[in-house]
């Protein structure tokens, strides 16, 4: 079976789970957290690790998160390290979030510009992308600063890139220039 059936699987039952004991968000909290600590390679490898056995890890998990997270999680977690499927929490985490995101009707929207944007001007796009049918009811926008671009923005949201970077403009125009058949060398 596929890593992501497995994540998808086990996300979906957490998170039906949350939705039936009215813990969805508190529930979404944890895992957006646990998923934050899982990006320290540390905890990373030794969550993924075959050679550390499942109870040197529920130690681990008990150590770190007892107390902290919902009654929910820590016992999801129990559960995925006695079927031994801890080596996949990670992305079990990253498919809770996105499948939470389709629940609720969230887009996901990563914005790239030259320079920082005003919270005025941020609402304003924010209005525009709602407008549009392009994003759902409700939008998460992630903004990025990359002077790299020069001007402009470069836009992704799903699976869909807009590049209205100037150094995207200049690329083309730069493959025009070079493939033109007219001019000789």
């Amino acid at each position: 079976m596929s890593v992501h059936r497995i994540a998808s699987r086990y996300a979906k039952a957490l998170l039906d789970l949350s939705e039936e004991e009215g813990k969805l968000d508190s529930i979404l909290e944890d895992i957006q957290d646990f998923y934050e600590v899982t990006k320290n390679r540390d905890f990373y490898l030794m969550v993924k690790s075959p050679i550390i056995n499942s109870d040197k890890k529920a130690k681990i998990f008990d150590k770190l998160f007892k107390g902290k997270y919902n009654k929910i999680t820590i016992l999801f977690f129990s559960i995925i390290l006695r079927k031994g499927r801890e080596m996949f929490l990670p992305e079990i985490a990253r498919e809770f979030i996105l499948q939470y995101k389709v629940l609720n009707h969230i887009s996901t929207v990563k914005l790239t510009t030259a320079v920082e944007i005003d919270n005025n001007n941020l609402e304003q796009i924010k209005a525009r992308l709602l407008e549009s049918d392009i994003t759902d009811k409700k939008i998460e926008l992630i903004t990025k600063v990359d002077p790299g671009i020069i001007g402009g923005f470069v836009m992704e949201i799903g699976d869909k890139l807009y590049d209205a970077s100037v150094i995207h403009n200049l690329n083309q125009l730069k493959k025009e220039f070079s493939n033109n058949q007219f001019v000789k060398s």
